[in-house]
């Protein structure tokens, strides 16, 4: 069920509501334990929501978040706070109060999504589920598949012209809506506060901003999803060209001393899926991958190896040292090619930055209290009730995530049953 206002005691209280998190309260509410799931976002789904397929099957999010979300619909076990961060945590094991802070949605259980209100406001907002590559009312749906399926204002956007209230006739609107703050007393904690893209403007050589052609692998799900900014068309930011020549620029930003110390894990399998986006709407593009090493464990292998059967797409094992933005909307990427220690210097219509994941929790996490590893992802405590999962982990993939989430859970219950 999805409940916003009504706060609890006891239990297990689940911080992020992505794939980790999912998989963390529904394990443990499934062998009948009660489970607080909060959510900083106005909906549910984290980073998987975002893609356009994930290994191992690349399916579709729909596949496995769908039905997560019926899972949680139809369990009493669980319930639901988007829009919910934790503000500090006191106490011990089988015993934390934790006290937390519900922002206004200004939008109330009565919505039903119809949409009468988006059709009605005048001001518009950036889309930052499609990173800022397309634009939606300051009233708005998060996205097609949002759980739960309810609109929600952007005050930052909207200017109270009372207009999407006088279009709702089922009284869903509040303008005045207030933030809510709650405490829950729980045996144990999962954080699954998920990652981040890494701040690709950091990378002053890569001159992400500079050109609409440079764009990250997370822009590059967004524009294959067919809920995207371009209904899944793959056309170059600004002008809707389409691309004839690409280049993938790997660890932009990791197994970097200056930026993540780290290997990102997703990267180079993430890449590979976006050249199959690339192969499948344009056959005859020229691809390019410049690459420190490509990490394709156990059988996906196999897929590597088709792409590089691909006469038109090349391998450069080098890291890129400068990205030019050029007139004509293109950019021109240069490297050196450690093998042959040629300098290499290639124009091209779009470059993808295989930007890193950060941890989420990494600027709060301390403020609250939590373990740390020197590049901010959370080390936990079972034995104390404080259990990280997914990628707030460590760096891994959606299999991985939910692996370290099913684990996370027992330890949790663990706890709880002491």
């Amino acid at each position: 069920m999805t409940d916003e206002h009504t706060p609890g005691s006891g239990g297990i209280l689940v911080v992020g509501g992505g794939i980790s998190g999912l998989t963390a309260a529904l394990e443990a509410a499934e062998v009948g334990e009660d489970v607080f799931l909060v959510e900083r976002n106005p909906y549910l789904g984290g980073r998987v929501a975002q893609l356009n397929q994930y290994f191992p099957k690349l399916c579709p999010p729909s596949c496995g978040l769908e039905i997560n979300f019926k899972r949680i619909k139809n369990n009493r076990k669980i319930r639901v706070y988007p829009l919910t961060e934790v503000k500090d945590v006191s106490g011990s094991a089988g015993n934390y109060q934790v006290n937390l802070e519900t922002k206004p949605r200004f939008v109330n259980n009565n919505c039903t999504g119809c949409n009468a209100c988006v059709e009605v406001c005048p001001e518009e907002r950036d889309n930052a589920f499609n990173f800022n590559m397309d634009k939606t009312k300051a009233i708005y749906k998060p996205h097609d598949m949002a759980f739960p399926m309810k609109y929600v204002i952007d005050m930052d956007a909207c200017t109270k012209c009372g207009k999407c209230v006088e279009a709702c006739k089922y009284e869903a609107i509040e303008l005045d809506m207030a933030a809510k703050s709650f405490t829950l007393d729980v045996a144990s904690i999962v954080w699954a506060t998920g990652w981040n893209p890494y701040d690709a403007t950091k990378m002053d050589n890569l001159k992400f901003g500079e050109s609409n052609a440079i764009i990250t692998n997370m822009m590059m799900e967004r524009l294959s999803a067919p809920n995207g900014p371009t209904e899944g068309k793959i056309l170059r930011p600004g002008d809707n060209k389409e691309p004839e020549s690409f280049a993938f620029v790997q660890c932009a930003g990791s197994r970097d001393e200056n930026h993540l110390e780290y290997c990102s894990y997703i990267c180079c399998m993430a890449s590979l899926k976006q050249v199959n986006y690339i192969r499948e709407r344009y056959p005859e593009a020229k691809i390019s991958v410049y690459y420190i090493d490509l990490r394709t464990p156990g059988k996906y292998e196999k897929f590597r190896e088709k792409l590089l059967a691909d006469e038109k797409i090349s391998f450069i094992k080098g890291k890129v040292a400068d990205i030019i933005p050029e007139a004509d909307g293109g950019v021109t990427v240069v490297a050196e090619n450690a093998v042959t220690g040629e300098k290499v210097q290639e124009k091209v219509d779009m470059a993808i930055l295989a930007t890193g994941m950060a941890p989420a929790m990494q600027p709060e996490g301390a403020s609250l209290g939590l373990q740390m590893d020197s590049n901010g992802f959370l080390l936990g405590d079972p034995d104390a009730g404080m259990i990280a999962a997914g990628c707030a982990k460590k760096a891994a993939d959606v299999v991985t995530s939910n692996q370290s989430a099913t684990a996370a859970a027992l330890k949790a219950i663990q706890v709880l049953r002491r």
